[in-house]
Formats: C-alpha cells, structure tokens, sequence
C-alpha cells in the first residue's frame, strides 16, 4: 500500500523533554510542600496529558482545587523552563527530511498543552515541516480518542488507512488503532518495549531512519 501520510506524537517521539518536565513538575510539587520524584519515574506519569500528570504526582487524596492550583503553576514555570535540556533524539531531523523529500505530508498530535505543543515544532523543525500541528485543545478530546487523528487526517485529504501513526506510549498505539491507522511504536522514548508490544502495534522501530523502511 502507498502511505499518503504520518502524525507523529511529540514528546518522547520526536522531542526528548523528560528532564525539563521533571524539573518543573519537581517545582510544582516542592512550591505546594509535597515530596518529588526521581526523573525516571516521569516516563510513566507523562502521556495522558497535564491534569493527569498532576494527579498522578501529587499525594493520594488531593482534590479538583490542589490539582487545578498545580496545572496552572506547572503552566506558568514550564514557560522558562521547557528550552533548557530538550533536544530532537538522534535521527529525526534525518528522518523528517527524507519523509518530506518522499513526498509524504506530517503532522503532529500531542497530549501537551496546545500552546507549548506549538512553541516546541517552531522551535526545534524547520517551518513547514508539518502540515498541522496540535496539542490538547479546550473541547477537543486528547489521545487515545481518534477524533483529533481524524480531524488531520480529513484535513490533509488522507485516508486514515493510508497513514502511519507514530509514538512512543500505549497512549499512541490505541489513537493510531482508534482512527483505523497504519502504527507505528518506537522505543527510543518513554516506555518499554514491553509495554509497546502488549498493545499489538502493526511495526517496531529502535531507530528513526527504520521508519523509511515502510514509507
């Protein structure tokens, strides 16, 4: 089959921000006295979007207003902070260009606030790089719902069973399934492969550039 497009997941897929989310989700937890946790353990707490990382971070027990008081601070810090260590994984600017030269128009889809979603791709990729480019968005469903997914696909005139769908969590594996996409689980990111295969993705990848492999 022809491939007529891909949407990729953000962090730990094209972008490692592990340590900046830590750091600043470590200063949320310290500003309201609660205790922190080792950066590792942040590449289970990430992926379900912002609420969800500070729910589960904060102690057993903290309710809608502790966990709304820590978003918005998180908001606030990751405003400084988010430039400070990220970087593309080794390969992907590699990759990105020989998909583009190939013809095959990109996107992004992340569970990260849509503002920061956008300030990360104009960063870090050259413009132009993606078609669309989204982030969680007030009254749009975020990943694993396939609304998002298709909402780019239909977009970019695609047929969902002629796109890949690229990411490094469980999270992206079942968006990808639910919008009826070709998926795609790399290990360079934030889960396991264990974790990956339990969720029967159609391909495996340990390195970017494997990705030409199928387009």
């Amino acid at each position: 089959m022809d491939y007529s497009s891909i949407i990729f997941d953000l962090d730990g897929t094209l972008l490692d921000t592990l340590y900046d989310i830590a750091e600043t989700a470590n200063a949320v937890l310290t500003r309201h006295g609660f205790p922190v946790h080792a950066h590792e353990e942040y590449k289970h707490f990430v992926g379900d979007g912002l609420s969800v990382l500070m729910e589960r971070i904060t102690p057993l027990g903290a309710n809608e207003t502790i966990i709304n008081s820590c978003c918005q601070l998180f908001m606030q810090l990751y405003a400084d902070t988010w430039v400070h260590n990220c970087r593309p994984y080794d390969g992907i600017d590699d990759m990105l260009a020989a998909i583009k030269q190939k013809g095959l128009s990109m996107a992004v889809l992340s569970n990260k606030p849509h503002a920061f979603t956008k300030l990360f791709v104009d960063r870090y990729f050259p413009r132009n790089t993606f078609t669309w480019v989204y982030g969680q968005r007030a009254g749009i469903a975020k990943k694993p719902d396939p609304v998002a997914a298709l909402e780019i696909a239909k977009k970019q005139g695609g047929i969902p069973e002629k796109m890949f769908f690229v990411g490094d969590t469980p999270i992206d594996i079942r968006t990808g399934k639910a919008s009826g996409m070709m998926t795609v689980a790399v290990t360079w990111g934030f889960r396991s492969i264990h974790e990956l295969q339990k969720e029967n993705p159609d391909i495996i990848i340990n390195s970017p550039m494997e990705l030409l492999q199928y387009v």
